[in-house]
Formats: C-alpha cells, structure tokens, sequence
C-alpha cells in the first residue's frame, strides 16, 4: 500500500520512517527546515537504545503533486486539521482510506457512533463542520498513537518508549481494511490488532492527556513528577473521575482504573508531554481535543466536572497568551 504521512511530527515522522523503512512506499507532507532536511537527507529515527534509522521518503508541501494514496495517516495536532482540510481530498483514491492519530478526543466521535448521539458534532473540534466534510466517515479507520516520541529537530524524531497502534472501525466491524491497515503496521515493527470498541480505548488514552497534558503545561513538570507528587497526582485521579462519569453516560466501558493509567503514566519516566513541548516552543497548544472536548460532553451528557473545567479556564489563558505573543 501507498501510505501518505500529513505531518512529519514526532508521531508523523516515527510512523512514516518504521514503514519506509520496512520497505512500504511512503510520501511525507512537511514544510519549511522540516521539508528541507528530509527532501535532502531522509527521515531520522532515534530508537530509545540509541540505534539509529534512515528512511528515504519523497516529501513535498504540495498535496497535488503527491496524488492520491491507499492510505493517509493524519499526524497533525487537531487544531490544525481545519487549515489543511480542503487540500485532503487531492491525496484520495476511490478506496483511499483516513488514519487519524490525534491525541485526545477526536472530532469523529460520534459519527457511526451507536448510542442516543450519533452523528452529533463535538462543536469545540469541528464547529463548522469542515473537517468532517473533508473526511467522510467511510473512509475512517481511527487509530491510536501510544508511544512516546520527540521532535529532536528538523527531519529527526527520538522515539522515548512504546510501539502500540491499535487500530478499529468507527462501527466496530472487523473489517478486510482495518486488519490490512494493522498488518501494515505490525510489518513496521510496532504492535497493533484491529478493536472492536475503538472509543473505550481511545477514551483510556486521552484520560492521561486531558490529565497529564495542561498539568504539565502549567508547571513545567514530566509525567513522572506529576504522578510522584501528591497533589498534582490527585488533581489528575480527579479529573479522570469526572471524566470516567461522562464516559458511562455515554454508554462506554473502560477496561482500565484510574490507578493503573496514573501508573502507566508514571512508568514512562521524565518524558515532556506534548503540550509541555508546544509551551516551551511558544506553539498553540491543543486545548480543545486534550480538554475542551471533555467539557463540551460533560455539559451535553449534565456531568458536574469541576475540577476539569479550573484546570480548563487555566490552560486556555495560557494558550491565548502563546497566540498572542505574551
């Protein structure tokens, strides 16, 4: 399969180099220095044992010209998804299928969604609906991204720990398309099987995100000083409790405690989170996937979330003086 990594980020640039790598024909969109290192020299891959891979790709800024793939890996942060969305098409085949990677919860949630809110739209994600008209719901097929993995500079991506990608349809099928997808990855070295409930587990993962992520921005800590330190470790243990109510309103079992997640998190040691990076880069940060979206469904679902809407109120101010420069 042809496979088109948009995004050539910390978990863009580690798919795309593990499956160029292993021999699938991959094409990069990237821009700017990140475009000119890997047009010259390659997607760099820093294994955490310190080993090393260079995986030739062809990498361009112009969607046209790379044409349409079998499969496009979505790798960017969600809020940059909208900017970019009217140019996805031109990378579509007939049976081209989407692989969102976002963190957090993502703007499909609720499309094929079997409860009392199919089809709604989460309107912090996708208010004008713009995304999801770019990416119809039947060329989905969601993943999620659990390893850790940095941006060690133009073209080179450091992989801190992990190989998960599981994948699933949004109608929980077991489909032809879903296994090929996950034996792609599996041939790239990571460890992925396709699921049948992809939003319990996603809703796991973005847990530690809707976490760990603003209280990392906020004070400047890794996640295994947040987990080792009382307070910040019960802040986290309470909004995954709001967050865990919302959750079964919405009809979902998550198989994981809040405890073993915070231990989850702990374990992966003094890793930076992503939106701790996107601070000290004075990036945006994704507020609206990682913690406005949570919000949004505690208000729709009538779930008191308080403490998560404090460190929300926190982390949008924060985000709004990054956008403007302060």
């Amino acid at each position: 399969m042809r496979v088109c990594i948009v995004g050539a980020g910390a978990i863009g640039g580690l798919v795309g180099a593990r499956l160029a790598a292993a021999g699938t024909p991959v094409s990069v969109l990237a821009r700017g220095a990140n475009l000119a290192v890997i047009r010259a020299a390659g997607l760099r891959l820093v294994e955490p044992d310190g080993s090393e891979l260079v995986a030739s790709v062809e990498a361009s800024d112009d969607y046209a010209a790379l044409g349409p793939h079998d499969v496009v890996v979505l790798a960017l942060k969600a809020h940059q998804i909208a900017g970019i969305a009217h140019q996805l098409p031109m990378l579509y085949g007939e049976g081209t299928v989407v692989v969102p990677v976002q963190n957090g919860l993502p703007w499909w949630f609720f499309q094929r969604f079997a409860g009392a809110y199919e089809g709604r739209r989460i309107r912090s994600l996708d208010p004008d609906g713009v995304i999801e008209r770019a990416i119809p719901a039947e060329r989905i097929v969601a993943s999620i991204a659990y390893p850790a993995a940095e941006r060690d500079g133009p073209g080179v991506i450091r992989l801190v720990e992990g190989d998960r990608f599981p994948v699933g349809e949004l109608d929980g099928e077991r489909s032809e398309r879903a296994t090929r997808i996950a034996q792609l990855l599996a041939d790239a070295g990571f460890t992925s099987r396709v699921l049948t409930d992809i939003r319990a587990h996603l809703w796991v993962k973005a847990w530690g995100n809707l976490a760990m992520n603003p209280i990392s921005a906020l004070t400047g800590a890794t996640l295994a000083e947040i987990c080792r330190t009382p307070q910040t470790r019960a802040l986290a243990a309470q909004m995954m409790t709001e967050s865990t109510a919302v959750a079964e309103k919405l009809g979902l079992r998550l198989r994981v405690s809040i405890e073993q997640r915070l231990e989850g998190a702990a374990q992966v040691g003094d890793h930076k989170t992503s939106m701790l990076q996107d601070v000290e880069a004075g990036r945006p940060l994704e507020v609206a996937a990682l913690i406005g979206a949570f919000v949004e469904l505690g208000e729709l679902t009538e779930t008191p979330i308080p403490a998560t809407r404090g460190v929300y109120a926190l982390i949008s101010l924060l985000d709004a003086r990054i956008r403007g420069g302060a």
